[in-house]
């Protein structure tokens, strides 16, 4: 890129608002939502591939571009509404800070995705990444209410709304849920929020993989309300065996009973985590997901769980694995080819489970894609809303990959 389309940068975003990385190339840093559409808007004019970036905790900064887009400067808390529980949010803001600032005022954001608690929303937002509290309180789109995005040619596209009940023509905000950038860069997110809970336990057993699978179809017959229920191998619990984690949140009295009632349909002797190292137990979790450099994630109905375990270790291996028993989820962490990534998708497309990559460098990204080859139909219809929303190709994401 010229000095001069750099300068041009300059004169849109001011001086600081534009920098260069590591490797020379630009990355702009806008401010605010206008200024975030008119870099889309100056990338689609000239034809330069660009690259969204966050804070660079999750996915990695290597997709080839022209041009870098950071949100790391939309940072901030907008708007909160404690009447409606509903928070405003700008995208580059981190989980941890949003939540600190919740608490404060006496609610949260009830998701725990993987990676760093340093995560920003809108990557959290982008890749769909939900933690063990799906189970409870369901994916990430069911706390986004509504967003506003710039399109790959630079239109601030506004879907949803601020309230929870809003039914009100096409739902895009789900393109943009789990849409790794492929439509448009998240400007804002208006995000459901929760009262903070009376008490809020974590407990754990410990055993063989098929004793802890057991134990969970136990507790899902027995309708428990834990909202995580959470197998961790070994390796990922740095445990002796396989570790089932249950939490429990409500009020006192309820949760008190929720424990004796979990005890009893599983035949489990349950042990209490400190309430002063819950945090770190669930932390630890998190971060496992970052100790390779793929992170995969497979869909799997609660009968079927088994099986598909029986699939990732044979395949990949059990090393870092977690499966939400009862969210119907199971995440490995680690590395492996290319080819076996491809091979492990097809084998369990024949099974209609889903695997979608999560995380990877590049080169794996733009080979697998993050979601593999669409079924009948569905790949022209992704294809007419990328044009739609991205005219010219600017935006660097690899949904379906060049070998699926």
């Amino acid at each position: 890129m010229s000095e001069a389309l750099f300068t041009r940068l300059q004169a849109l975003l001011g001086p600081g608002g534009v920098e260069r990385d590591a490797k020379g190339l630009p990355r702009a840093v806008p401010e605010s939502d206008d200024a975030l559409a008119m870099v889309c808007a100056l990338a689609s004019e000239e034809g330069w591939k660009l690259r969204l970036e966050g804070a660079g905790t999750w996915l990695a900064t290597d997709a080839p571009a022209d041009l870098s887009l950071s949100t790391r400067s939309l940072n901030r808390l907008i708007a909160l509404n404690p009447a409606d529980l509903v928070a405003t949010v700008q995208p580059g803001m981190p989980i941890e800070a949003l939540q600190s600032e919740l608490f404060a005022k006496g609610m949260w954001l009830a998701m725990d995705p993987p990676g760093r608690p340093e995560r920003t929303i809108g990557s959290i937002v982008a890749t769909g990444t939900a933690g063990p509290l799906r189970l409870g309180f369901g994916p990430v789109r069911d706390h986004v209410l509504g967003c506003t995005a710039a399109t790959g040619d630079g239109r601030l596209v506004s879907a949803g709304g601020r309230v929870v009940k809003n039914v009100a023509g096409y739902d895009l905000t789900k393109l943009h849920v789990g849409g790794f950038g492929g439509f448009g860069a998240i400007a804002e997110l208006h995000l459901r929020l929760r009262a903070l809970p009376e008490a809020d336990s974590t407990l754990l057993a410990r055993g063989t993989r098929d004793a802890m699978v057991r134990a969970g179809r136990d507790a899902r017959e027995a309708q428990s309300a834990a909202v995580a229920l959470e197998l961790f191998s070994p390796a990922l619990a740095a445990d002796a065996e396989w570790v089932l984690a249950a939490r429990l949140i409500g009020a006192t009295a309820a949760v008190e009973a929720e424990r004796e009632r979990l005890a009893k349909a599983t035949g489990l002797a349950w042990d209490p985590v400190p309430p002063q190292r819950e945090t770190a137990f669930w932390g630890l979790a998190a971060r496992g997901a970052l100790a390779g450099p793929l992170t995969v994630r497979l869909g799997v109905l609660f009968d079927g769980m088994d099986d598909a375990l029986d699939l990732v270790g044979e395949h990949f291996d059990e090393g870092l694995v977690s499966a939400g028993l009862g969210s119907g989820s199971i995440r490995w962490t680690g590395d492996v080819p290319a080819d076996r990534l491809l091979t492990l998708r097809r084998i369990a497309a024949t099974r209609e489970i889903p695997v979608t990559l999560e995380r990877a460098p590049w080169a794996v990204r733009q080979s697998v894609g993050h979601f593999g080859a669409y079924r009948e139909g569905v790949g022209q219809l992704v294809g007419r809303l990328r044009e739609t929303f991205d005219p010219r190709g600017c935006l660097s994401v690899a949904l379906e990959g060049s070998d699926s």
